[in-house]
């Protein structure tokens, strides 16, 4: 795979540079649209300007992340102090405890054991290994934020792909082209498998992603006399389209994998072998499992698992509100000051004090050390942070809201069908670039008010909707399974846009068609 630098300097990087400030101009210098303000209208050249540059990566990936610090302040969109902030938020540290923990499990050797236990039961075909990763990582996101499910299952599979190919030289001496070209195919299924999984699964239950809580919440404030969704109706609402989309990913980018002649000569059995000669694990590795261990349990189990009405597993999040309670904390949601960053960065800080390995000099080796840290991909950071700053001044300067109502206003008198399809394509592809609660709160009751003019179930364009704005799948900044998976230097932009088009597309026609013919019909909905 190419590096950012040397994409940048062929025919496409070149173009970007000139198309990006092209199309930045006429955006910005062309007349203001009815509505839009001039701070949205530069807004939106700047946003352009960068979508060109990402996509031609006319500049380096993460250095085009760096734009909206110069630009929004500049011209007069958001200032200097709002945009900055936008690049440290609790997603960003979410990100970085968590991969904190996958560099201690890579430090101490732990990836190789896990990844030869997931092989000897997977198979070690590609395309049984891409598939054993999306039923995983999906399951897993049902529960759990997308992020940190990505978190949890992106080192997983470096390691595994890693102990293949070292397996691979060390069994043949040396790799063929075909094999190699194997493995980078697989490191890039892999890598995008997980990304998109871990979206599809949250969109499945009601807890699983914020967008889906902020259009249930949205629901019941619009329409206050209508019964509210139940966890156990979502998933039997959107179980099904989930796992419909989860099968296309597989065939879209596992199925054809090919297994090289290396591939079926080794087998599980050699790879079990392997596990068996590696032997006992050292004390390092033993703490690096607790400690992912915890992890784990710790993002699973803190909201708990409820049922419709029942809860059939409490969230020890519970505890740390009484306890804010007990500390006369002033907040009107208490249970918003811990999340999922405060457990990732924890345990990371948690491994910088488990003495593993006594030192000949005295002293004792750490679970985790800063000169391994220094190692963590810090450009994702910028990467994330870009993302949040277009998100972020998409709503303060007014854009969604404009964006969603123009596009509103001219859906009046379209069929009913045609305004279904139009929802969810409109909702897949501007969440490409603004933040999914923000834009299902902007236009969620934009919706509602068009569905009760034309005599429809507001439920059959208001859930649509929320359901396509967990589907963004071209862009790193989409989502931030994207752009964790990106930061991984498995994925190319050009394969992510491919693969992600692809998917937009045909999510959003499966998901008109689940509605359609499937959600309207069963649920009576009109």
């Amino acid at each position: 795979m190419a590096s950012e630098e040397e994409a940048s300097s062929g025919w496409v990087g070149t173009w970007g540079r000139i198309l990006g400030p092209v199309l930045f101009l006429l955006i910005w210098l062309g007349p203001t649209p009815e509505g839009l303000s001039p701070p949205a209208q530069r807004l939106a050249a700047v946003t352009m300007l960068m979508a060109v540059f990402w996509a031609t990566q006319a500049l380096p990936i993460n250095a085009t992340s760096l734009v909206p610090v110069v630009a929004f302040p500049a011209l007069g969109i958001q200032s200097a102090s709002d945009v900055s902030r936008s690049y440290m938020t609790d997603s960003s540290f979410l990100y970085l405890g968590g991969f904190i923990v996958a560099l201690g499990i890579e430090k101490w050797g732990l990836h190789r054991r896990i990844a030869l236990h997931v092989i000897s039961r997977l198979g070690s075909s590609p395309p049984r290994i891409v598939l054993g990763f999306i039923v995983a990582t999906f399951g897993i996101s049902m529960w759990i934020s997308n992020t940190a499910s990505t978190l949890l299952m992106l080192p997983i599979a470096m390691a595994l792909l890693s102990a293949v190919s070292s397996t691979l030289e060390e069994e043949f001496g040396s790799i063929s082209s075909e094999a190699r070209q194997s493995l980078d195919s697989l490191g890039l299924a892999v890598a995008l498998s997980i990304a998109y999984s871990a979206s599809l699964g949250g969109l499945t239950t009601l807890v699983g992603t914020p967008t889906n809580i902020a259009a249930a919440q949205i629901w019941a404030e619009q329409f206050p006399d209508q019964p509210r969704f139940s966890a156990g109706q979502w998933i039997l609402m959107w179980l099904p389209y989930g796992l419909l989309m989860a099968g296309i990913v597989w065939v879209l980018l596992g199925w054809r994998l090919p297994t090289p002649d290396e591939f079926r000569k080794l087998g599980i059995q050699f790879f079990r072998q392997r596990l068996k000669l590696l032997g006992p694990s050292n004390r390092g590795e033993r703490w690096m499992m607790l400690v992912f261990g915890v992890t784990a349990i710790l993002w699973l189990s803190r909201t708990g698992l409820s049922f419709g009405e029942t809860t059939i597993l409490p969230g020890w999040d519970r505890l740390s509100i009484a306890w804010l309670g007990s500390l006369n904390t002033d907040a009107k949601r208490l249970g918003d000051y811990i999340n999922d960053s405060t457990v990732g960065v924890a345990m990371a800080l948690v491994m910088f004090a488990i003495p593993v390995t006594p030192r000949p000099a005295g002293g004792y080796d750490r679970l985790m050390d800063w000169k391994t840290v220094e190692r963590l991909p810090w450009g994702i950071l910028l990467l994330f942070g870009g993302g949040f700053a277009i998100a972020g001044a998409f709503t303060s300067t007014g854009l969604s809201d404009w964006v969603g109502a123009s596009v509103a206003a001219s859906w009046h008198d379209l069929p009913p069908w045609v305004l279904l399809l139009s929802v969810c394509l409109l909702m897949t592809f501007l969440t490409e670039f603004t933040t999914n609660v923000a834009t299902v709160n902007a236009i969620l009751p934009i919706l509602a008010g068009i569905a009760v003019k034309l005599e429809l179930d507001p439920r059959v364009v208001m859930l649509p909707a929320a359901i396509a704005a967990s589907c963004a799948f071209m862009l790193p900044i989409g989502t931030p399974p994207n752009a964790i998976v990106f930061g991984s230097g498995q994925v190319p932009m050009s394969a992510m846009l491919r693969a992600g088009l692809v998917l937009n597309i045909v999510g959003s026609v499966l998901l008109w068609a689940w509605v359609q013919f499937v959600i309207i019909p069963v649920w009576g909905w009109n």
